[in-house]
C-alpha cells in the first residue's frame, strides 16, 4: 500500500513540482488509515531523498510536499551533511545515495561502492547507535569529499 501512494504522490509531482494533499482524503482515496499517508511522507519524501513538507492542522490543514531542486551543488552536499548530524540509519543513508545518484552527482558505481561501504553487514556492531554513528562519519566523509571535488 505504502508502495502504492507513493507512486501516485510522485505521479502528481512529477508535473507539478508540488502537492498539496489532505490526510483524510488521501487516506478515503486508498482505503486506508490517516496514519499510513503520515507513513509514506514521513518515510518516502524526506530531504535527505529531496523533498520539503510542510503541513497546517485543523478543519482547513493540509500537508503539502515540495520536490526541492537546489542549483548549486555544494549547497546540497553542505545541507546533507547538517540533516546527518552525528547518526543516521542505514535506510537513511541509502535515500542519500540515491539521491546523489538521480541528481547525476555520482555514477552508478560510485553509488554501488557508497552503499556498500555502509551495510550493517559491513559495520557489524552490536551497539545500533555506534552503528549509526559510524555510518554517519563515512557518509560525510563521502559527502565532503564530493564536496571539494566541485570547488
Amino acid at each position: 500500500m505504502s508502495d502504492i501512494i507513493e507512486a501516485y504522490l510522485k505521479k502528481v509531482l512529477g508535473t507539478d513540482e508540488q502537492v498539496e494533499i489532505r490526510r483524510s482524503e488521501m487516506a478515503d482515496r486508498f482505503n486506508c488509515v490517516p496514519s499510513q499517508i503520515n507513513y509514506v511522507i514521513n518515510t518516502r519524501f524526506t530531504v535527505q531523498q529531496g523533498y520539503l513538507v510542510e503541513s497546517k492542522r485543523g478543519g482547513g490543514g493540509y500537508i503539502r510536499i515540495i520536490k526541492v531542486k537546489l542549483l548549486d551543488e555544494a549547497d546540497m552536499l553542505d545541507m546533507m551533511i547538517d540533516v546527518i548530524g552525528s547518526e543516521i540509519s542505514q535506510r537513511n543513508a541509502y535515500s542519500i545515495v540515491e539521491t546523489l545518484y538521480q541528481d547525476s552527482m555520482i555514477a552508478k558505481r560510485e553509488a554501488s561502492l557508497m552503499l556498500s561501504a555502509m551495510e550493517k553487514s559491513v559495520l557489524s556492531l552490536e551497539d545500533c547507535k555506534k552503528e549509526n554513528e559510524l555510518r554517519a562519519r563515512i557518509v560525510t566523509a563521502f559527502l565532503n569529499n564530493l564536496r571539494y571535488e566541485q570547488l
